[in-house]
């Protein structure tokens, strides 16, 4: 329950923020709407004792008053509906902004690539879409609070035990939060195979794997797969909303036993005399009133428990995120490297493994030089270039940039020094101007900076094709958009990655994926190219990482990673003398293109 009333708080504070003006509004308006259910039944008291005494004045003053208060139940609550909804609305709107904050706002991307983690991350994306409904149940909750207050006091008037009533209201609010941790606690061990029906949906309703989902007659079996986990997930869904639903029953039950109760008691006391008609009236609409504030505050709580939920899920993430923020930041980032960046002695396993990735590596990229980095695939490439983004900070030993261990560079600072290119690259639809001027923001509708961004990656090609040039909009979720092939995202991707023109390290990791080997070759010597000049002006690195021997033999330095470990490093030339694996693979290759 405490979670609950701080969930509750902190819808109340979430709305003052937005709007105090409306948020008063519609406490003022649904508190005047509790209020006029238990003053129709005063009132309809008044109306009956005057009609059976014969009192025409009293009894067309009482039917104004039962008719104000009418009206006050059936408007009151609608137009405090048009000061809360807008509320409701920018309330859910500002979560969403701040899961979208702590999902990619935090230092490194653990949260992302842990799947205990991305499964709570999939109840949350779903919990905060009901805030709107949460918002609600705080205000209405906060009318029963009132209402149940004034039909208290009027009950006493009429018969102290019928006092009781709202404690026999007890059981159904007990067992009414015990169906909702049922529910939770199900919606959270289904949550894996919610997600994974949903990849599978989105497998088969977007357009990238539809080739290969009919070549390979893959459909029948997505759908099954589909259809299997929807099953098991619904199978274990519905029967927790039976046992729920039992629950809720039994405190029910206990409820409707006292509520007979009360009305043979107070219908007992006008027969003997004791108690008048209007009385009999009051006390059974009051009752009744009873029933519905209780039954409303289960409903009620029902989605203000799913809301603290989410509120509880949100402090968690909120924590964990900052549990994570960088090490004090003491050291500038350097303005130009002289020495280069180092490893030492660094080791890593992810998060939530005990499976060492990388161990014992000590590397030394010279300033100034282009590097190349092979291995096979699950050699640990990717790994040193998440270590040099900061995604991750090594398990052990310190990477140092001109002797500053970059633990301690504010990481902001850091990331604004390097440029990147993914394999995994994003599909930003936005105007093409915009798509690729993403990758320096101060300059993202330079058109002058973006034409010779993608001249450096040497991609102006795909802007010719298109219709409207840079200005046109790419993508299939905007109905004028323009699809662009595979290649073609990845060379705008490049451009992307070439719109810093002063980065301390250049990052191009398996850049060319969707190029053949001849286009990836001429690019990687453009790079090189490149690479030259901002080593000139900064002392710039560049990071080539490629499973493709052949294209990187360019490269001042090339690195062999192999089963986490540096295996080989050094020129083309001194590696291919040396006959180690770097020798064996690179012919190895070399001979599947004669």
């Amino acid at each position: 329950m405490k979670e609950t009333l701080r969930s509750a708080g902190w819808l109340l504070r979430l709305s003052w923020r937005q709007n105090r003006v409306k948020t008063a509004i519609a406490l003022i308006l649904v508190l005047s709407n509790a209020l006029a259910a238990p003053l129709m039944a005063l009132s309809m008291k008044w109306l009956t004792n005057a009609a059976v005494a014969g009192d025409t004045e009293d009894a067309g003053i009482a039917g104004f008053a039962v008719a104000a208060c009418v009206i006050g139940v059936l408007t009151l609550g609608h137009f405090a509906h048009i000061a809360y909804f807008e509320l409701s609305e920018i309330n859910t709107l500002t979560a969403e902004l701040r899961l979208i904050d702590l999902a990619n706002g935090s230092a490194g991307i653990e949260h992302q690539e842990r799947a205990e983690i991305a499964d709570r991350l999939t109840v949350l994306e779903q919990e905060i879409q009901h805030i709107q409904d949460g918002f609600y149940a705080v205000l209405a909750l906060s009318s029963l609070a009132v209402a149940i207050g004034l039909t208290g006091l009027l009950l006493a008037m009429v018969n102290p035990i019928l006092l009781l009533l709202p404690l026999v209201a007890l059981p159904p609010l007990v067992t009414g939060r015990r169906a909702q941790l049922l529910i939770d606690r199900t919606r959270e061990e289904t949550a894996q195979d919610t997600r994974l029906a949903l990849h599978l949906l989105r497998l088969a309703a977007t357009a990238g794997p539809a080739k290969e989902l009919r070549v390979f007659r893959l459909q029948n079996e997505i759908k099954r797969r589909h259809a299997e986990l929807w099953e098991r997930t619904t199978r274990r869904l519905w029967r927790a909303q039976v046992k729920a639903t039992a629950f809720r029953a039994a405190g029910q039950l206990v409820f409707a036993g006292g509520y007979v109760a009360g009305v043979l008691l107070v219908v007992n006391d006008a027969i003997g005399g004791h108690r008048s008609v209007g009385d009999v009236v009051l006390a059974i609409t009051l009752a009744a009133q009873v029933n519905q504030q209780v039954s409303a505050a289960v409903a009620l709580l029902h989605d203000l428990q799913r809301i603290a939920r989410a509120y509880a899920r949100l402090e968690w993430l909120e924590k964990y995120v900052a549990e994570r923020e960088p090490a004090v930041a003491d050291q500038p980032v350097p303005e130009r490297l002289v020495d280069g960046i180092r490893f030492q002695n660094v080791a890593f396993r992810y998060p939530g493994t005990e499976r060492t990735v990388l161990a014992g590596v000590d590397l030394h990229l010279p300033a100034g030089s282009t590097v190349a980095i092979v291995g096979e695939n699950g050699a640990g490439k990717s790994t040193l270039v998440k270590l040099l983004c900061r995604f991750y900070e090594p398990t052990s030993g310190t990477i140092t940039a001109d002797g500053s261990d970059l633990s301690r560079i504010p990481l902001g600072e850091w990331r604004d020094r390097i440029a990147t290119g993914f394999q995994d690259f994003a599909r930003f639809e936005f105007v093409a101007r915009r798509t690729v001027g993403v990758g320096d923001l101060p300059l993202v509708d330079d058109q002058p900076a973006v034409e010779a961004a993608l001249d450096r990656a040497n991609a102006g090609d795909v802007v010719g094709r298109l219709e409207e040039g840079l200005s046109t909009q790419l993508g299939k979720s905007y109905k004028e958009g323009t699809e662009l092939s595979g290649g073609q995202w990845q060379k705008l991707a490049l451009g992307r990655a070439m719109m810093r023109e002063r980065p301390l390290v250049l990052i191009l990791d398996e850049p060319t994926s969707a190029l053949d080997a001849e286009a990836e070759h001429a690019l990687f010597e453009r790079y090189a190219e490149g690479a030259q000049r901002v080593g000139q002006a900064t002392g710039g690195i560049t990071v080539l990482v490629s499973h493709r021997f052949s294209t990187v033999r360019m490269a001042d330095q090339i690195i062999v990673v192999a089963d986490g470990r540096i295996v080989e490093a050094g020129p083309h030339s001194a590696l291919m003398h040396n006959r180690g694996l770097y020798a064996e693979l690179y012919e190895l290759q070399a001979s599947a293109y004669e």
